[in-house]
């Protein structure tokens, strides 16, 4: 009977374990990557840029135009809309 407890014992603080370590991942981690993703994916679809490529304007689902931050991504746009 020891050993079945030490077993279940060693089962909870695996799952406790790995529950720790997904709350992390998604409280602190996901979001980083997940604006990333978003600024990535905004900037190289941005249809017009300022002098600098800081402020850039891209259009969102419903076609309107937003502005986003590009400075510090390499922005290939041509478009002067």
């Amino acid at each position: 009977m020891k050993e079945a407890t030490g077993e279940l014992n060693m089962t909870v603080v695996t799952v406790v374990a790995i529950a720790a370590v997904m709350a992390f991942f998604y409280a602190f981690v996901w979001p980083a990557i997940k604006n990333n993703i978003e600024r990535n994916t905004y900037c190289s679809s941005a249809v017009r840029c300022n002098e600098d490529r800081s402020k850039c304007i891209y259009l969102d689902n419903s076609g309107d135009e937003q502005e986003i931050n590009c400075s510090g991504f390499d922005v290939d746009t041509n478009s002067t809309k």
